[in-house]
């Protein structure tokens, strides 16, 4: 365990979108695997605005505002900039960031975080504000135009007035044949899923039977039990997840695996 590269002859796969491989890309590149992308998913902005810039227009009827991304947060920011306003006009809200990289995006731009759950994940924030007399609270979420409905439902039925706006959405890459095959030959130890649409865009984007087949002898490394979920409601085994649902949590989890003593059951 003393050798760092205890990634190297290791072929790994990263889905995420391409502008935000990058720190998962440097640190298992740092650990000595071969890195290769398919990036399933892209992240674009809003077809408008308007809906967005009009919550923020009215910051000051909300009481929370809760960032489930950093796509969302840093989305969130850009518009209040935008709007000609800076993070003073949220010290009146109390803030909750779903992990540590939103709420340092967060922070960076001199925004105050109220807190971060110990769970990296819809649930997490909940169990944060569980207990708390929240009929009447004003929440607003800045979020993908496809995201779970947890949040909003569970705070709705606690008397809470949640207000869930488009920040971006996730659609799925265009990646061609041809790049497919090469990025499968040859065919990856393991391939990583940061997110639920990143498996389910790999999935749309080679049809279900072609999917299991390219896969079949892949491990499949998992940020957290949401994404494992969609995972294997697509027919797919996960091996590996990670216990902390962040990057770093997924690179200790995938370092953790083939490192593991021969005989381990992991392998």
């Amino acid at each position: 365990m003393n050798d760092p590269w205890h990634l190297a002859g290791k072929r790994i796969a990263i889905t995420r979108a391409r502008e935000q491989a990058s720190i998962l890309r440097q640190e298992l590149e740092g650990l000595g695997a071969q890195v290769v992308e398919i990036p399933t998913i892209e992240i674009r902005d809003s077809a408008s605005w308007e809906p967005l810039d009009q919550a923020i227009g009215h910051l000051q009827k909300f009481d929370f505002l809760l960032l489930t991304s950093v796509n969302g947060a840093k989305r969130f920011l850009a518009r209040l900039q935008a709007g000609g306003r800076n993070t003073r006009a949220l010290m009146h809200l109390e803030i909750g960031a779903i992990g540590p990289a939103t709420a340092a995006v967060l922070t960076e731009a001199g925004a105050k975080v109220d807190f971060i759950p110990r769970q990296y994940r819809a649930e997490g924030l909940l169990a944060v504000l569980e207990g708390r007399d929240l009929r009447g609270k004003a929440f607003l979420i800045p979020r993908a135009k496809v995201a779970r409905d947890l949040v909003p439902r569970v705070l709705r039925e606690h008397g809470a007035e949640v207000q869930v706006v488009e920040a971006y959405e996730t659609v799925a890459a265009a990646v061609s044949p041809a790049e497919i095959q090469r990025l499968f030959t040859p065919r990856p130890d393991m391939i990583t899923f940061t997110s639920s649409s990143t498996a389910s865009h790999l999935a749309q984007l080679l049809g279900q039977e072609r999917l299991r087949e390219l896969l079949a002898g892949v491990v499949l490394a998992s940020i957290g039990p949401i994404t494992s979920e969609t995972v294997r409601v697509l027919g797919l085994d996960v091996a590996v997840e990670a216990s902390e649902s962040t990057i770093p949590g997924l690179v200790r989890a995938i370092t953790e695996y083939f490192t593991a003593p021969v005989g381990d059951t992991r392998h």
